[in-house]
């Protein structure tokens, strides 16, 4: 199953909506087209019931260069910009029940780098970069990007990438932790499938509430987030895939989770 759009290409296949950044000539820079095909493609994949991950990847080269700053001059309001076109496209990212993977398969740079810290999980190549760019350019880190990384990584090793905007190799990503897996080249198609899978083949209540309330844990005192975890706790006992994985252990089986 395919949708069309401007600058997307997007795919749905056993179980996974892909969202691939489809403006290679350009490095998948961002446009005003790009950021609302992205957020509407992630919509399109939380509303459909056949969906139970995602994952974002780029055309060609890069992952993604950022903004693409052809339009962007001194007159730029950049709180505006971001409030219009940014903030909207990390929101969706972050309120969609579904865990999203970045796949990245070349350079992250700029907003290229917060997409890419937005998702829930980071598959890379040992020898793409992560690049924050933004003090190049006399801007701070956006779109997430100074909330996310610190979060990830730890302040110091945050600060530096920050400020100093040194590169980062899909190698050193994976070491501090920032990547979940390093992929091989000849091996990418194939891992980057079968990672995807396996998160579409889990139990789908169980996993949309763990990405909820491990980002409510981050900011909320104990005894609140604790009756959080009760009730989130009650819904997931109550589904289908909590009977089936009983069953399966008592069964000594292998769990068929319907994401029910």
């Amino acid at each position: 199953m395919s949708q069309e759009y401007e600058t997307i290409l997007y795919r749905k296949e056993s179980g996974t909506a892909t969202i691939c950044l489809n403006r290679p000539e350009a490095f998948n820079a961002f446009t005003a087209q790009m950021n609302k095909d992205i957020i509407h493609s992630l919509r399109q994949a939380e509303k459909d019931d056949g969906v139970r991950s995602i994952m974002i990847t780029g055309a060609g080269k890069a992952f993604c260069a950022g903004e693409d700053l052809g339009g962007v001059d001194e007159k730029t309001n950049h709180a505006a910009f971001l409030r219009k076109r940014y903030h909207p496209m990390l929101k969706a990212l972050k309120n969609t029940s579904k865990p999203v993977t970045a796949a990245v398969n070349g350079t992250a740079a700029g907003a290229g780098m917060s997409l890419a810290l937005a998702c829930d999980f980071r598959l890379v190549k040992p020898d793409v970069k992560f690049v924050s760019a933004f003090t190049g350019i006399g801007l701070i880190p956006d779109t997430g990007f100074l909330y996310m990384l610190p979060r990830v990584i730890g302040y110091a090793k945050a600060m530096e990438l920050a400020v100093l905007g040194k590169p980062l190799t899909g190698k050193e990503a994976f070491q501090l932790g920032l990547a979940t897996e390093m992929i091989e080249p000849p091996e990418w198609e194939e891992k980057t499938v079968q990672f995807t899978d396996k998160l579409a083949a889990m139990p789908t209540t169980a996993v949309s509430l763990i990405k909820r309330y491990m980002i409510d844990s981050m900011h909320e005192p104990l005894d609140e987030f604790l009756e959080k975890e009760a009730q989130a706790q009650r819904i997931a006992g109550a589904t289908a895939d909590h009977k089936e994985g009983l069953a399966a252990f008592k069964e000594k089986r292998t769990a068929q989770f319907t994401g029910k």
